[in-house]
């Protein structure tokens, strides 16, 4: 079967997304699949200007256009290149040699799924839709647009167009999957929870005292909290500057590494605060993240209440692979507050709470022993249950199952008469 993925974030580009589905890719291919990707150009966080516009790596071709590159760091330039990168996407794949058995469309850019739908009408494809973020869900709940909007209304309709024909929808967490299917009832059993993972042979646990990025910036020696990641609007960072100003007295150093709408702010606080204990350093290239995720005895997870089974911090994986301490701020009714409780990982914070992450805090600092018991038993948690190979054996579960029903749709279509229940 040959499988073509859209995405518009893809390696070199340091998104999150697009860093899973290059683990996922070569996963998949090694497990016999065909994997083509179709791209766009780094242009969301990126050190590489260019990337070549066709290569083959690890057996995974790969195809991307430029036309994404336009005005990366402004929302509306974004927006306007994710639309081109949706209109090239149809005119390059219009070929079906190029457009292969089965369309696996992500939310990258959040209507992508218009171009799955579009291409299954003109040439009949499969398709399977990969949700990240829920839209235009998320843009309600964050205040930028409202429910009566004539955008709004027009984004759900396209929502159920292409669900409906979807032969799959795969959602990263329980909350996204009860979201869905309360909208469409009639979808639920198209609905498949398989949550996001992490690279657990290149992320390993690693001590401060055996790690050159710990030590280049001075982590081995204080006890460290780490945010790792997107800092953006769905994210709350506000819980966690909270709790640095009040240990800003504290042998406590706090590191953010990434950026985001709401990175500035948070330097802005740091200064108004005037606090001496925050870091905040760019993203690192994935073969610096197995010694950044190690360099601190806390990582910190964060979830807005209001987007809880919209969005999903894929962060969270690699810090349960880091083999460190978690906390979680995010609401009652999040997903990450069982899997913490399960895991015995750590705990989770209610928004807001800035008070009781930062007793979390130190009582993780005088009782280290207790700090790393709980990073064994995140990476044990993983080990089990979130590695990549256990991963992508749920994604090819479901690509399997639409490759074997399009197959029997086949032989029905060319022996009729077989496909009745008496010639079987």
């Amino acid at each position: 079967m040959k499988l073509t993925i859209l995405s518009q974030f893809y390696p070199p580009d340091y998104a999150a997304t697009g860093q899973l589905l290059e683990e996922l890719s070569i996963e998949l291919s090694k497990k016999g699949l065909d994997v083509q990707i179709f791209a766009g150009q780094p242009g969301y966080a990126f050190d590489q200007e260019l990337a070549p516009a066709q290569e083959v790596c690890q057996g995974v071709l790969i195809r991307r256009t430029r036309t994404s590159r336009l005005w990366p760091q402004r929302l509306r330039g974004r927006a306007i290149a994710g639309i081109l990168y949706c209109l090239r996407a149809i005119v390059k794949l219009r070929l079906r040699n190029r457009l292969g058995d089965l369309l696996l469309v992500t939310t990258e850019p959040p209507y992508l799924m218009v171009v799955a739908y579009i291409l299954h009408l003109l040439y009949k494809k499969p398709y399977i839709c990969l949700i990240y973020d829920l839209y235009p869900d998320v843009a309600v709940k964050l205040g930028v647009a409202k429910e009566k909007d004539a955008i709004v209304k027009l984004w759900r309709w396209l929502n159920r167009l292409t669900w409906q024909k979807a032969e799959a929808i795969i959602v990263l967490s329980e909350s996204m999957a009860k979201v869905i299917a309360d909208q469409q009832p009639a979808l639920k059993e198209k609905i498949k929870v398989v949550h996001n993972w992490a690279d657990g042979v290149l992320i390993q646990p690693r001590a401060k005292t055996d790690n050159w990025f710990a030590q280049r910036h001075g982590l081995d020696q204080t006890f460290t909290v780490l945010y790792s990641g997107n800092m953006g609007r769905c994210h709350d960072l506000e819980t966690i500057m909270e709790a640095a100003r009040l240990l800003s007295q504290q042998a406590v150093q706090f590191v953010f590494i990434g950026a985001g709408a709401k990175a500035p702010i948070c330097r802005d606080f740091v200064q108004r605060h005037q606090l001496t204990n925050c870091l905040f350093l760019p993203f690192q290239p994935k073969q610096v993240l197995p010694f950044s995720l190690t360099a601190c005895d806390l990582s910190l997870v964060s979830i807005l209440p209001q987007v809880e089974g919209l969005v999903v911090p894929s962060k969270f994986y690699g810090c349960l692979a880091a083999g460190t301490a978690i906390a979680a701020i995010c609401p009652s009714h999040s997903y990450l507050r069982e899997i913490i409780v399960e895991a015995q990982c750590g705990v989770a914070i209610d928004n807001g709470d800035g008070e009781k992450l930062a007793q979390f805090i130190l009582h993780l600092k005088n009782d280290p022993q207790q700090a790393t018991a709980m990073g064994h038993q995140g990476r044990q948690y993983f080990e089990e249950n979130f590695t990549l190979g256990t991963i992508a054996e749920q994604y090819l579960s479901v690509i399997t199952k639409v490759g074997d029903k399009k197959l029997a749709k086949l032989q029905a279509n060319k022996f009729p008469r077989y496909a009745d229940s008496r010639w079987r």
